[in-house]
């Protein structure tokens, strides 16, 4: 069941919890209106379920810094695991909106829990914004109620393709991501970026979600002198041992996920010299990332990663978008038109605008893994500016090919 989060409640569910527990939260103004009540959908079981954990967190981070206020309205957060599931996230989503009478819903996770519900967030005409980097949604198949503040599955692909092929003179690589809807388009992505400058993509290999050994995925990587992988949640951990256990040595890069700053505490050398494409650094030396580390660090002891800093700007958008419309939240059209409309410069990923689809146009990060004071660390080495989900191609040509997916682009031989 999704249920009402209250800080102390998730404290306790948390590592944290014991130390926070006697940490008392400012109480929030007493608003005149009703109360404004927002869902997540996120995963806390599962592969994924460490992505998931930080959406949570940084929601509740963004909720704590306003004291659970936005537009003049006490905020309602009511959070629901979808346990990485289509099947789960139709229940989950259903609950919030039917029974929790949520006026705007943030999540879900992955691609494939957001293609399975977004036709059912039309319907019921509830704004949405997710990370779940679905392509669709933005493009061929746009949602009228839905926004991503974050990415689309190949939006960070196209300059991470872009920079290994110019800047890191890759020419053959390999790539690797697990089997469904965001490693499709991530690859596809990567792939049309990269050949387009040149380079060749020799061999896509997908290992299902859940893979006890990549061993065998490890063992097809040859005739390359690169390799592009793109796992989520845990899974970039476990690739990355197999992978610098069987002694390979091809450079490595990846997009938001498979380098991912949460994920740093529990790397390994197998990371070191690791490329990385994301919306959000950690090393961002904006005042908004210093507050929203900060935070982190202090109510969850954890550092922020893409998951976290996705959610945060999420809801800071729900905020900014609920001002514009007045405080008032009962007329779901305005409300959405008012998120898009949102312009931001003080974020944890800097400047933010949203295309006419609901799609982020911001700024991408490429890092690379070092070790600092005895710390794995994501080093900034450039910023692609203002980059949208089309990023140079002209708009209706891409619009006029078909989505990206396991087979497109092919691979050719």
């Amino acid at each position: 069941m999704s249920r009402k989060v209250t800080r102390r409640r998730f404290m306790a569910a948390t590592a944290a919890g014991a130390a926070l527990a006697t940490f008392k939260f400012p109480s929030p103004a007493i608003a005149q209106a009703a109360p404004f009540k927002l869902g997540l959908l996120t995963v806390k079981t599962g592969p994924l379920a460490q992505g998931g954990i930080q959406m949570e967190q940084g929601v509740l981070t963004y909720l704590k810094e306003k004291n659970n206020m936005f537009g003049g309205r006490k905020v309602e957060f009511f959070s629901a695991d979808t346990g990485g599931s289509p099947a789960g996230t139709k229940t989950k989503v259903q609950e919030l909106i039917e029974r929790d009478k949520v006026d705007t819903v943030l999540g879900p996770l992955a691609a494939f829990e957001l293609l399975a519900i977004t036709d059912y967030i039309a319907e019921h005409k509830t704004p949405m914004l997710s990370l779940a980097g679905a392509e669709d949604i933005t493009q061929r198949r746009p949602n009228p109620y839905f926004l991503r503040p974050s990415a689309t599955s190949a939006q960070a692909m196209h300059p991470m393709a872009d920079f290994a092929a110019k800047e890191l003179k890759l020419k053959r690589v390999v790539t690797v991501s697990e089997d469904f809807a965001f490693g499709h388009e991530q690859m596809g992505g990567f792939q049309e970026t990269f050949e387009g400058a040149g380079g060749k993509v020799v061999n896509k290999i997908w290992p299902p979600l859940v893979t006890p050994d990549y061993t065998p995925f490890v063992a097809q990587i040859a005739d390359c002198d690169g390799v592009c992988q793109g796992f989520a949640g845990s899974n970039p951990l476990r690739f990355m041992k197999t992978y610098a256990a069987a002694g390979l040595k091809f450079p490595v890069v990846t997009g938001e996920t498979g380098g991912d700053d949460a994920l740093l505490r529990i790397m390994g050398d197998e990371f070191l010299g690791m490329y990385s494409c994301c919306p959000y650094t950690l090393d961002l030396a904006n005042d908004s990332n210093k507050r929203f580390v900060a935070a982190m660090q202090k109510d969850f002891s954890v550092d922020p990663g893409f998951y976290a800093a996705g959610l945060y700007v999420a809801t800071q958008v729900v905020d900014e978008g609920l001002k514009l419309a007045g405080g008032k939240s009962d007329d779901h059209e305005a409300l959405t038109k008012a998120m898009r409309s949102v312009k931001l410069k003080d974020t944890p990923r800097g400047d933010l605008s949203f295309d006419h689809f609901g799609n982020v146009v911001g700024d991408f990060f490429i890092r690379r893994v070092e070790k600092a004071n005895g710390k794995y660390i994501n080093k900034t080495l450039k910023t692609y500016k203002n980059v949208s989900q089309f990023w140079t191609y002209d708009e209706k040509t891409f619009l006029s090919r078909p989505v990206y997916s396991r087979n497109y682009p092919p691979v050719k031989s």
